[in-house]
């Protein structure tokens, strides 16, 4: 694809790549620059935005962008986040994570998935429509945080501001599920998820604690040792596996195109209560991906020990991160963690607590708009509700509205949902511009 041929919007996109805005934890290792420059840049790209829609700066570099249509009865929430991961230094990118490169029809680099395309992809469509005259038949907010990445506070801030105003969306839009291919096992057509929950997300610490000492005279059962067996058992013990009903929804609208007696044994799930742990044994079976529908997971994440290699440590701590799913709750997952580590002296403690998030209505005028919209975009697609695995801002939306859906209109294989937040991330450049016309699409066909 020669350099004339590439959409304006391409290079769009490339532009804000190459900023790194970068999340972390601790505010002092934030480069603030970075995240001023992308806001500058931002307003380079999309002059129509800035100049006809209402701006709100929200947290930091947080926005909040007010479209107003010809009605205010329906407002619409549609959202996006402008920062990103950290990248390893020691990881086997085949193309430098900032630098936007493209290679084979694709963008290659840090934020392309997640979430960055999503947010030029929504700018875009707001830009051409603006350009051309269009005025939405209802109000449109676009909600931009800066800190998702690190479940920071831009989004409840932008929750804030609209109850200020005296905002109810009718529904919300984020980031979530996508045009997903080799989505299960034997499935050949690719399914258009879309999150109408999500699981909660929880930070738990355990802690082991002992003497220590020199490491010349070690004593056993020291508190590595001791807390090296605790994180033996938790992973080898995961919760039960269950299917919530939005999962059997899922498959029930799934069933037709998977082959075989596969698809018959799901079609039988479906109508029949005393099959679902069959179904919810066979996709543990089926690998990560299909294993996180159906439990609450538990990855075990960060370890801290000794400060150094001939020193027995006194204290060792690990950090789990749990993803809590519909119909388990946090209490429920700090007590199976407690059970299965068998050792009382190891303290467990909750360092950040998120259930998981209501479940929005498919049977609504509302959720049809999406589906429909995605059928008219790729019709190759099989639309469904789902559980998302992971955590979004859209959750802190739930308090002000009960139609929260989760949805990116790109297409992704299942190695470049492996990429998020590793490496090799890339977006394919066709379904990048498929993505503009969906919100373009999407935002024509509001209902007046």
């Amino acid at each position: 694809m020669g350099a004339q041929t590439i959409d304006p919007a391409v290079e769009k996109l490339r532009t804000l790549i190459r900023i790194p805005t970068v999340s972390h934890r601790d505010p002092s290792l934030v480069d603030t620059a970075a995240f001023d420059a992308f806001l500058v840049e931002l307003a380079r790209q999309f002059p129509l935005v800035h100049e006809h829609l209402e701006l709100t700066h929200v947290d930091t570099h947080g926005l909040l962008f007010h479209w107003a249509g010809r009605n205010d009865e329906k407002p619409v929430v549609l959202m996006a986040h402008l920062d990103v991961v950290p990248v390893d230094d020691g990881s086997p990118w085949q193309f430098p994570a900032f630098r936007a490169e493209i290679h084979d029809g694709a963008v290659w680099g840090r934020g392309t998935l997640d979430d960055k395309g999503q947010l030029v992809a929504a700018c875009e469509a707001v830009e051409r429509l603006l350009a051309e005259g269009f005025v939405p038949a209802q109000d449109v907010w676009l909600s931009f945080g800066c800190n998702e990445e690190v479940s920071g506070d831009a989004a409840s801030l932008a929750v804030e501001e609209l109850v200020r105003r005296g905002v109810t969306p009718w529904f919300v839009l984020d980031e979530g599920g996508a045009i997903a291919g080799e989505a299960l096992p034997g499935l050949v057509v690719p399914l258009g998820v879309v999150g109408v929950t999500e699981k909660g997300t929880t930070s738990l610490e355990l802690t082991a604690e002992g003497r220590g000492g020199h490491a010349s005279t070690p004593a056993r059962n020291g508190p590595t040792v001791r807390l090296s067996k605790a994180l033996a058992r938790l992973d080898a013990h995961a919760m039960p596996a269950r299917l919530p009903d939005t999962t059997v929804e899922m498959f029930r609208r799934v069933a037709p195109h998977l082959p075989g007696p596969i698809g018959a044994l799901v079609g039988k799930v479906t109508g029949v209560d005393r099959l679902r742990p069959v179904l919810a044994k066979a996709l543990v079976a089926a690998g990560p991906e299909p294993a996180a529908l159906v439990r609450t997971t538990f990855a075990i994440t960060t370890l801290a020990g000794s400060p150094a290699i001939n020193v027995i440590a006194a204290t060792a701590r690990a950090g789990i991160n749990v993803r809590v799913m519909v119909g388990d709750t946090v209490a429920d997952a700090v007590a199976h963690v407690r059970r299965v580590i068998k050792d009382d002296d190891i303290r467990v403690d909750v360092v950040e607590e998120g259930e998981a998030s209501p479940v929005s209505p498919i049977d609504d005028e509302a959720f049809r708009l999406v589906e429909r919209t995605i059928t008219d975009t790729f019709p190759e697609a099989v639309v469904t509700p789902y559980v998302m695995m992971a955590a979004t801002d859209s959750r802190f939306f739930t308090k002000i509205c009960p139609r929260v859906y989760r949805f990116a209109p790109f297409r992704m294989s299942k190695a470049q949902r492996q990429a998020i937040h590793s490496y090799d991330e890339h977006l394919g450049i066709e379904t990048f511009l498929e993505g503009i016309d969906w919100y373009r699409r999407l935002l024509e066909g509001l209902p007046a």
